[in-house]
């Protein structure tokens, strides 16, 4: 059986609920780096048809889509009610739609052209980031998106990472890494900045194997985005990832792990931005550690996102840090199955 067809298989199970159009799915204020300092951001997640490909291990995202595609005026709708949750005097826009902000057949372009324009008149914004697989950029949409918003753009990619076999038998990413570098080139090429998601621990792969993957993919992305995230696997319902933590086949990564390859990443890429928001931390189905020490270590991630400084993890330190040491030496010999849950 190929996982794109446990994937579909998992989610017949599921009934689908009813989404109001005209409301995005969520809407949140938060911190992000603009120029090296913390500024507000206003971080929007647009309720659309979903993602066209939308066969990935760990993505529960489908759920949370429209049964049927909004209309121009719904998503204007959920457009002026995301704006109106933030009285920032100055902030960043960050666009998500669980799928591809530049896909046509989820943002139609004289949607998109609309929300871009208003973005774009509204002083208080200051730069617009936007997510989208590689496929759907290209010239002429960066061209038509820039021309509207009038101001700093930037593509966000779900790279997850360089390694082509791990993207497409851990997560059924749907695409390569050559996607992602042409997408990187043409964005550069029109003046837009280029953000990359990496994926900490997919599905299949050991603590330690994780670790490696994204320390090189770091190096791999670098030349061709500014920023990198790295986005640490929680356990999301209805997925082939949940599935698997259901039978104990699964556990989500380590907090020490993502210090380790914020601290090797920066090391290896001084000029470039490397975030990470732990979504989840402390809970089963999120990125832990023991439960004594997660809430220390995942506010020091936090502050490095926004400060850059890897010293913020010089004074962490738990017990559990010597079994996290243990668990990635020997899950190298349990083929990634989780000795510690």
């Amino acid at each position: 059986m190929s996982l794109t067809t446990a994937i579909q298989s998992i989610r017949s199970k599921h009934k689908p609920r009813f989404n109001p159009p005209d409301k995005p799915t969520a809407v949140w204020t938060g911190k992000d780096l603009l120029d090296g300092k913390p500024v507000p951001s206003l971080t929007i997640i647009f309720r659309t048809q979903g993602c066209r490909w939308n066969n990935c291990t760990m993505c529960g995202y489908v759920y949370d889509s429209a049964q049927e595609p909004p209309s121009h005026d719904e998503l204007i709708k959920q457009f002026e009610y995301a704006m109106s949750r933030c009285k920032d005097n100055e902030f960043i826009v960050k666009i998500f739609t669980s799928g591809s902000f530049l896909d046509d057949c989820e943002i139609a372009p004289a949607t998109r052209k609309e929300m871009l324009s208003r973005l774009g008149a509204d002083d208080r914004v200051k730069k617009v980031i936007a997510e989208t697989r590689p496929e759907y950029v290209t010239k002429e949409k960066l061209s038509e998106s820039i021309a509207a918003l009038g101001k700093r753009f930037e593509v966000a990619i779900g790279l997850e990472t360089s390694n082509d076999m791990i993207r497409k038998d851990c997560i059924n990413k749907g695409f390569s890494f050559s996607d992602f570098v042409r997408a990187g080139e043409v964005a550069k090429q029109e003046g837009a900045a280029v953000k990359a998601y990496l994926l900490l621990k997919p599905p299949f792969l050991s603590e330690g194997a994780a670790i490696s993957d994204i320390i090189q993919s770091i190096s791999d992305a670098a030349p061709y985005a500014e920023t990198i995230s790295i986005n640490l696997c929680n356990v999301q319902k209805g997925t082939l990832v949940d599935e698997m933590f259901l039978r104990g086949d699964y556990r989500p990564p380590w907090l020490w792990s993502a210090v380790e390859v914020l601290k090797k990443g920066k090391e290896a890429s001084p000029e470039t931005i490397i975030m990470s928001d732990p979504v989840g931390a402390g809970s089963a189905r999120g990125p832990h550690n023991c439960g004594k020490c997660d809430k220390d270590v995942a506010e020091a991630i936090r502050v490095f996102s926004l400060t850059q400084d890897t010293g913020v993890f010089s004074n962490l330190d738990c017990e559990c840090r010597e079994l996290w040491k243990k668990v990635v030496e020997l899950e190298e010999f349990t083929f990634g199955a989780p000795i510690v849950r």
